[in-house]
């Protein structure tokens, strides 16, 4: 696969990973055990704020990759 192709695989797949993580994200924080407490509000946001990093990596460095 060229790196053009790979590049617009990669840019829909992120956009669909950050829509998910995001739309999950808000179901998960509308919870009421999260929303009883102040640290367990805290932890998540850090969390979710972040977590979202470590699935994106492998598909940049996939895209990212020379062609062959």
């Amino acid at each position: 696969m060229r790196i053009r192709t790979r590049k617009f695989v990669g840019t829909i797949a992120l956009l669909v990973l950050v829509a998910v993580w995001s739309l999950l994200g808000m179901t998960v924080a509308q919870t009421p055990w999260l929303a009883a407490s102040g640290l367990y509000q805290a932890i998540f946001y850090v969390v979710a704020g972040i977590g979202w990093v470590l699935p994106a990596m492998p598909i940049i460095s996939w895209m990212s990759r020379p062609d062959v």
